[in-house]
């Protein structure tokens, strides 16, 4: 077996694939461990998406395995620093879809201010209230946007184009890189400071023992009194119960998620919530960062089956087995 598909993945890029390598796709083996383990004990490269817990356990069980190619940016789902200890090859093309969800974000973050889906369901069912959707203008008010990296920068330079004021948080970003000199974006050393002021708060943090549940009761009792909340990132970052009682308590005035916790999550109090606007993680999916991702990955997947380096690597762009 030379690729091992474990998700539910169709594209064109993955047939071309097939048309030269033995290609094994089976949706649900992401569901069964003990037949997951087994099919990967005899495969060269890995497919996966998010679903598939790619565990330094299943890794040991794999001693053909060349690399991974996850179809998409999260990593939070693949053991890596197992993967490069066994000289395994971690693919994700990740900056593939970071305009989709940057545009996404800016989206979500427009339909809170202008009360877009309330009006229109309000509409479609035989109103006309423009009163009750009265909304607030994007210009002046203050974004923080918490990631700067390349979904979060963009996000900042988008703002800044509706004259939005800019605050950052993110660790690794410094106060002479490109994303603040050119939004102007002013950095804090705190999450809570980068939430005190904010009217609009965008979440683009990956998901590490440092930031799960980040977004708690501690800074969401930080907030501005009536502030928005977007998260496109991952939903690990966000205490979901932190964020009902936020909710419920006026603290925050509103919030947009793509991204949940445990997806798909099952209905709860978030749903019900006549402020939360809620997306299955829809953020990448567009028809052109889909492509992009697909082409990527099978490319690097030929590559590696061909002794070629790969060009959308995490950790090193050859194998390192013995």
């Amino acid at each position: 077996m030379e690729i091992l598909i474990s998700e539910e993945l169709s594209n064109p890029a993955l047939d071309r694939l097939a048309q030269r390598f033995g290609v094994t796709a089976d949706g649900q083996l992401w569901r069964e461990p003990e037949r997951l383990q087994a099919a990967v004990a005899e495969t060269r490269v890995l497919l996966v998406r998010n679903q598939t817990q790619v565990t330094a356990e299943l890794l040991q069980a794999a001693p053909n395995l060349l690399g991974i190619g996850r179809v998409g940016v999260g990593l939070d789902n693949i053991d890596v620093a197992a993967a490069s200890s066994l000289g395994i090859v971690v693919v994700a093309p990740l900056n593939a879809n970071a305009a989709s969800v940057a545009e996404l974000t800016f989206g979500l973050l427009l339909a809170l201010a202008r009360k877009i889906p309330q009006a229109e369901q309000s509409t479609r069912a035989g109103g006309w209230d423009r009163r009750t959707h009265t909304g607030i203008e994007l210009e002046s008010k203050t974004l923080s946007v918490c990631g700067l990296g390349r979904i979060g920068g963009r996000v900042a330079r988008l703002a800044k184009a509706f004259g939005m004021r800019l605050l950052g948080y993110d660790p690794f970003v410094t106060a002479d890189s490109a994303v603040v000199r050119e939004t102007g974006a002013i950095l804090c050393a705190r999450i809570e400071e980068a939430v005190a002021t904010a009217d609009f708060i965008s979440v683009h943090l990956p998901l590490t023992p440092e930031t799960s549940h980040l977004f708690g009761v501690k800074v969401f009792a930080a907030c501005k009194a009536g502030a928005y909340f977007i998260n496109t990132a991952r939903g690990g970052v966000v205490d979901e119960t932190a964020l009902l009682l936020a909710l419920q308590s006026g603290q925050l005035g509103g919030a947009a998620l793509d991204v949940r916790e445990v997806e798909p999550p099952a209905r709860g109090a978030l749903e019900s919530q006549p402020n939360v606007i809620l997306t299955p993680h829809i953020g990448a999916f567009t028809r052109e960062a889909q492509q992009r991702t697909f082409d990527a990955v099978a490319e690097d997947a030929e590559r590696l089956l061909s002794g070629q380096p790969t060009q959308n690597f995490v950790n090193f762009d050859r194998p390192r087995r013995g």
